[in-house]
């Protein structure tokens, strides 16, 4: 009997053993890890989380490791795999609060890689969601970021004025859109008065060079069926009138792009240098 309940309290002492030594390898696998990925070494830092993810049974680093190997992926610009692993966070969560988190970093990898139309749905999930319902102003916020990466500054500018109209996002998007060209007026412009369209966007020169070629070839050419020189009429208006007019609509919208490619990028570029919000 003794030598039963000897082996008894053996077999116990050896579980509460081992269980104290499991739970204090975890932790020190995990401030190992967590020093890597605190000092930005990523590539590393995710191995090691894996390898503590692999050990941890009892789930108890689950939400936290998974949430930091996806941000680890997220730095290195390997969007796929974050977004896994930030689903795995959400599906660990405890808290709506991790939830939120988890899904909101699922929206701003969506931002980074311009899968637009994912990103805009899952935020109108968490709008509808009641337990983030204190959360409205944040998901406009993120919602006003998808927009401006998508080249909607209208819509951008109406996302941020809802969390404050005179935030600095509201002001930005706003000034971007009204300075951006339309691309099918300068064509239209161009299409009804030759350099018209180079004008609008202020490309003068060629405005002014395209009208003067216009003008003079039309010249020619009814010049060239006045006199009855029908040949010379079809050949100069065909191969040369035709030829500018259809050159000045097409140079006109291609002004527009390049004019608004250098408005965007100075808006991304402020973004990125000098303002000093929160960012994807």
């Amino acid at each position: 009997m003794r030598y039963k309940f000897k082996i008894l309290l053996f077999v116990s002492f050896s579980g509460i053993f081992f269980s104290i030594y499991a739970q204090t390898s975890l932790e020190t696998q995990y401030y190992y890890a967590n020093n890597l990925y605190q000092n930005k070494l990523y590539f590393d830092a995710v191995t090691e989380f894996k390898r503590l993810l692999f050990f941890d049974e009892g789930n108890k680093y689950s939400y936290e490791v998974s949430f930091k190997i996806g941000d680890s992926y997220k730095q290195g610009a390997r969007f796929d795999d974050a977004i896994k692993y930030f689903t795995l966070a959400d599906i660990n969560a405890k808290e709506d609060s991790q939830r939120f988190n988890a899904q909101i970093e699922i929206v701003k990898v969506n931002i980074l890689r311009r899968t637009t139309d994912r990103a805009l749905q899952l935020l109108d999930s968490m709008d509808a969601n009641y337990r983030f319902y204190n959360k409205k102003d944040e998901i406009n916020y993120w919602r006003g970021w998808t927009y401006m990466f998508a080249d909607d500054w209208k819509k951008a500018s109406k996302c941020f004025a809802q969390i404050d109209y005179e935030h600095e996002l509201r002001k930005l998007s706003d000034a971007v859109h009204k300075e951006k060209y339309s691309e099918p007026l300068a064509k239209i412009l161009s299409f009804f008065i030759p350099g018209a369209g180079q004008i609008y966007t202020k490309h003068y020169f060629s405005g002014a060079l395209s009208l003067a070629w216009n003008l003079l070839f039309g010249y020619l050419t009814i010049d060239a069926f006045v006199e009855d020189r029908v040949f010379d009429g079809v050949i100069v208006g065909s191969l040369l009138w035709l030829r500018f007019y259809q050159g000045n609509y097409q140079n006109a919208e291609k002004f527009a792009k390049e004019e608004n490619i250098k408005i965007i990028n100075n808006a991304y570029r402020y973004l990125q240098n000098e303002y000093q919000g929160e960012k994807p």
